[in-house]
């Protein structure tokens, strides 16, 4: 399995890091018909039937009623024009009442409650988070809409220095934010993440399922990585607390970037030395070895429900078994 092979971690655009400095890079990029627009908000993006719905500088200054430089962000570019997005107030989902927080926090955008956009979306087009849109995106896309989502996420949840307090003025196309009071510069953060896919002596794959989710998923066990940690550090010690199976030797697989809102997911390989599983209770309530038949009739019956497949998680598991699990529904995660 390679990076590539996951629908969040492609990327053919580039970054275009050189340009984020230049002189007004954004009003010049604003007056190129070429460049397209992506708007986000919310954790969500514009899109259209598979693929973002990209609009042109006109249309998106007319759909967010104005240009404020604080809102823009330079996404990149490939051999045929310059990529930005337009951070908008978006549609966003109402509390479900009684619902799993899984079904709550990661269900589809689609009710407008609160801040409401000025204008209806165009016509062919609807809001989607990167959990039910990311899968049907080309590599492009995915790209574009991954870096989008993690920037607006970052942008609204610092709006202030956390050395001072005093508010930060938007820089570098949108990549940095500087304090107005001490000139400190700061930068996008990542949170990095372990999830593995651990594998017994005897083949079996381990699956857990957390307190938070619904009943019948069940996924790779996964944990941030904690301050002066080595990724490897993390995969055996998040196993352990979580199911109380000793892992061995540890192998990197792949990453995949998860911003939700600021995460690096980076994918193992665990080798189990043991067998005898202890849930913690809290995090994980149940974990179970799969012989490849046994997790193949269990998606299949609807006893299991994995992984959505734009998650690496489905990737390890997949890598595991062998090819795309049998009758495996598409969930949102």
């Amino acid at each position: 399995m390679r990076s590539d092979d996951l629908p969040l971690s492609r990327a053919v655009v580039d970054r275009a890091a050189v340009e984020r400095d230049e002189p007004d890079v954004l009003g010049r990029l604003r007056a190129d018909v070429s460049t397209r627009v992506l708007l986000v908000g919310g954790g969500a993006v514009l899109a259209a039937d598979h693929a973002l719905a990209l609009l042109t500088v006109d249309d998106a200054i007319a759909y967010a009623d104005g240009v404020d430089e604080e809102r823009w962000l330079l996404l990149g570019r490939d051999d045929e024009r310059a990529y930005l997005a337009l951070r908008v107030a978006a549609p966003t989902l109402a509390p479900t009442v009684g619902a799993a927080s899984d079904v709550a926090v990661h269900s589809p955008v689609h009710s407008p409650v609160g801040r409401a956009p000025r204008q209806e979306v165009p016509e062919g087009t609807r809001w989607a988070t990167l959990r039910t849109a990311g899968g049907a995106l080309d590599a492009r896309d995915a790209g574009l809409a991954t870096a989008a989502v993690a920037l607006d996420a970052w942008h609204e949840r610092h709006p202030r220095c956390p050395r001072c307090g005093a508010a930060t003025k938007v820089t570098a196309a949108g990549w940095t934010r500087v304090c107005a009071q001490d000139g400190s510069e700061h930068y996008p953060r990542t949170d990095p993440a372990v999830i593995m896919a651990v594998v017994g002596a005897d083949d079996r794959l381990l699956l857990s399922h957390s307190a938070a989710w619904a009943p019948g998923r069940y996924s790779t066990s996964a944990g941030f990585v904690e301050a002066g940690e080595s990724l490897e550090h993390a995969v055996r010690r998040e196993v352990l607390e979580e199911t109380g199976v000793l892992v061995g030797d540890v192998s990197y697989r792949a990453s995949q970037p998860w911003p939700f809102p600021a995460s690096l997911m980076v994918g193992f390989r665990a080798h189990a030395l043991t067998t005898d599983v202890t849930v913690d209770g809290t995090e994980v309530t149940q974990a179970r070895w799969f012989t490849r038949a046994e997790l193949a009739d269990a998606v299949g019956a609807g006893e299991i429900v994995p992984p959505g497949s734009t998650s690496i998680a489905r990737a390890l598991i997949e890598e595991w078994f062998g090819g795309p699990l049998p009758a495996a529904p598409d969930v949102t995660w």
